[in-house]
């Protein structure tokens, strides 16, 4: 009984382990977080959203160069 009782335990316990497998396609990236974060109203949230522009500027200029022939 006792061996039956563990068998019924571990089986749960496995079950319950193995539900659903888990989905990373949904989570943010840093930059989306990021741009989230500089649209509230806390303080320092207008930096976050000056340092993307910056970023955006500096990506940008970088790809102008290298189509430089």
């Amino acid at each position: 009984m006792r061996f039956l009782m563990g068998v019924v335990l571990f089986s749960l316990i496995a079950a319950t382990g193995c539900g659903g497998s888990s989905d990373h396609s949904k989570a943010l990236t840093e930059r989306q977080r990021d741009s989230i974060l500089a649209g509230e109203p806390l303080p320092g949230a207008a930096t976050v959203g000056k340092a993307l522009a910056v970023s955006d500027s500096a990506a940008s200029r970088a790809a102008r160069m290298d189509s430089l022939p």
